[in-house]
This record gives C-alpha cells, structure tokens and sequence, in this order.
C-alpha cells in the first residue's frame, strides 16, 4: 500500500509539474473571474497556521450519502492522531453537507459538527466547479468550510506539494 502511494504520488508530482501544459490545453476549468473579484468576501481555503508533527490526511467526499460517514471517520480519526493535520474535499453531490442549512437523513443539520471539527484544525473545501456548474456562489457554503478553485486539484496539491495521505471511502 505505502509503496503504491508513493509511485501514485511522484506520478502525481511528474503530471502536476510538467510545464507544457496551461489549463486550457488540457480543458481544464479555468479560476472563475467573479470569485476572483468578491475578494474578501469569498471564504479562502486556508491550511491550519499551527505546525504539527502529526500526519497530514486528506478525505475527499464525492458522494451526499457518505458524508455522515465521514464526518465520523473524520472524528475516530482524530481521536486516535490528535496532532493530526486534516482536510476534507466535498464535490459533486459530495458538497451538499457543507452548504448552508444542510441536513442529514435525521433532519439534523451538520453545521454543528462542521463548526465542531474546524475548531479543531479540520480544513472543509468544497469544489468551485461544482457550485458554478450548480449557478451557486460562495455564500451558498457553510461558514466552515472554503471554496477551492477545483477539487481535483485541491485533493492532488495537498498530495503533492503538502505531503498529505489521501483517503475515499
């Protein structure tokens, strides 16, 4: 498995620096010009200032039904690497919980436990493509979490240039 991640990661890093390619080449979404120009109203995706000697681990979240999944692996995690340096990417229907007013199957809504875990270090971002191609803006996104220009992209940058673990349920 480690050695797995660590050829999945330097092929990451060869595909992420190779200089030819521009966004656009690649049909990549580009930043969007509207999000550029809300400047400090738009929330930014930020790591945590504090440094840690704990583990680095990113949890991507593309599906609505896993994010109650999550969150609880989120906690366990946690609980066992309190030093632990965590990230959570939402996107396609995996960004649902981190809108406003969001709930779960209970009715219960998740702003509790986001505000919760981001207390203690836990950086939510949720997928800039994903709100545009929904006609959502940054104020759609709960208070604690970001808007990241693309998930895919966010998920491999803190692979590679943040040392993070990466997990999928």
């Amino acid at each position: 498995m480690l050695r797995r991640f660590a050829l999945n990661a330097a092929l990451a890093a060869m595909v992420v620096s190779a200089p030819a390619f521009a966004a656009e080449k690649l049909g990549c979404a580009q930043p969007d010009p509207q999000a550029a120009s809300a400047g400090a109203s738009a929330p930014v995706a930020k790591e945590s200032v504090a440094a840690t000697t704990g583990p680095k681990v990113v949890f991507q979240l593309n599906r609505a039904e896993d994010a109650s999944t999550i969150l609880r692996f989120v906690t366990n995690y946690l609980a066992a690497e309190p030093s632990a340096q965590v990230a959570v990417v939402g996107y396609a229907d995996g960004a649902n919980f981190l809108l406003k007013g969001a709930a779960d199957a209970n009715g219960k809504l998740y702003e509790e436990q986001l505000a919760a875990l981001a207390a203690r270090g836990v950086a939510f971002k949720v997928c800039g493509n994903t709100l545009r191609a929904r006609s959502l803006t940054a104020e759609a996104v709960s208070p604690s979490a970001a808007v990241v220009p693309g998930a895919v992209n966010e998920i491999i940058r803190l692979q590679t240039r943040e040392g993070y673990a990466h997990f999928q349920n």
